[in-house]
């Protein structure tokens, strides 16, 4: 018998593709179904989500004017990344959500595929959002969507891995940056969704994974100023209440939590909430 002792795992908060503690020092404790100790993840603080939401920011410019290509083949690498590790995710989804190993295969290989789908959209999604407009003079006018800016996503908290990757997905494929509150009771999938993000080419700051308290969390990003969008699905009705007031105070779009079926067909309906029109007007003939 071996009387080696095995290295457990330090997890860290992903901002503006770094992995640094919390800056309070702050973790809890997160437990499998049965109660039994898993880890300890940072307890994110409020000054935690200010620096995530000024990395994403700074990224936005940079990720919303790539390519639809390009933001399409980062989004596949990351599924290729995330299949050399399935066998990882396999069991820390299974540990975090009380699932059978066959149970947590199928929802890690549904989250593959759906990185692999939404990078399939990446260059279509203007011909669903786009259009020539016609118009009685002698002009061009032509419809154009443009991502929203910064999201601010509260993770599901029942779906710790294949809800998570169905809401961050869209935001970021259409040109947006993201500040995801993980799922408060299994946060692990997430956190190490950050190790395959961080080297999947996708440039630090378009994805920021923040663990800890859900409401102490998303209450700063809700209210906050450079905050351009909020994604509430994992939010409960009454934090979604208060979270829906602070946004209205400079008119961010919200994305309200409705119940979902994360293994169906997800559809377009996420890939168009975080997106904005822009219509241009051009002479003909010159």
């Amino acid at each position: 018998m071996s009387d080696r002792l095995s290295v457990l795992k330090t997890y860290k908060l992903y901002v503006g593709g770094k992995f640094p503690r919390s800056e309070s020092g702050r973790v809890y404790e997160v437990t499998d179904a049965k109660g039994k100790w898993l880890a300890n993840a940072p307890l994110a603080s409020r000054k935690d989500a200010r620096d995530a939401v000024v990395a994403a920011r700074k990224a936005f410019g940079g990720w919303s004017g790539a390519t639809a290509y390009n933001r399409g083949q980062i989004l596949y690498r990351v599924a290729e990344m995330l299949e050399g590790r399935r066998d990882q995710f396999v069991a820390e989804v299974a540990d975090a959500e009380g699932q059978s190993k066959a149970k947590a295969a199928a929802q890690v290989d549904a989250a593959i595929d759906r990185w692999v789908w939404y990078a399939g959209w990446s260059d279509k999604v203007a011909q669903i959002a786009g259009s020539s407009n016609p118009v009685a003079g002698p002009y061009f006018n032509l419809s154009a969507p443009e991502p929203t800016g910064v999201v601010a996503v509260v993770a599901p908290q029942e779906s710790s891995f294949l809800g998570l990757v169905s809401v961050l997905a869209p935001v970021i494929v259409t040109g947006n940056t993201a500040v995801v509150v993980a799922s408060e009771r299994a946060p692990l999938p997430a956190l190490s969704l950050a190790e395959v993000l961080a080297t999947s080419d996708l440039p630090g700051g378009v994805v920021n994974l923040l663990s800890g308290r859900t409401a102490e969390l998303s209450a700063p990003l809700a209210a906050h100023q450079d905050v351009n969008a909020l994604d509430l699905t994992g939010a409960d009705a009454g934090l979604a209440t208060e979270l829906e007031t602070a946004a209205a105070d400079n008119l961010k779009r919200v994305l309200r939590p409705r119940a979902a079926d994360w293994s169906a067909d997800p559809g377009t309906e996420r890939l168009l909430a975080f997106l904005e029109t822009k219509t241009v007007w051009h002479p003909m003939g010159v």
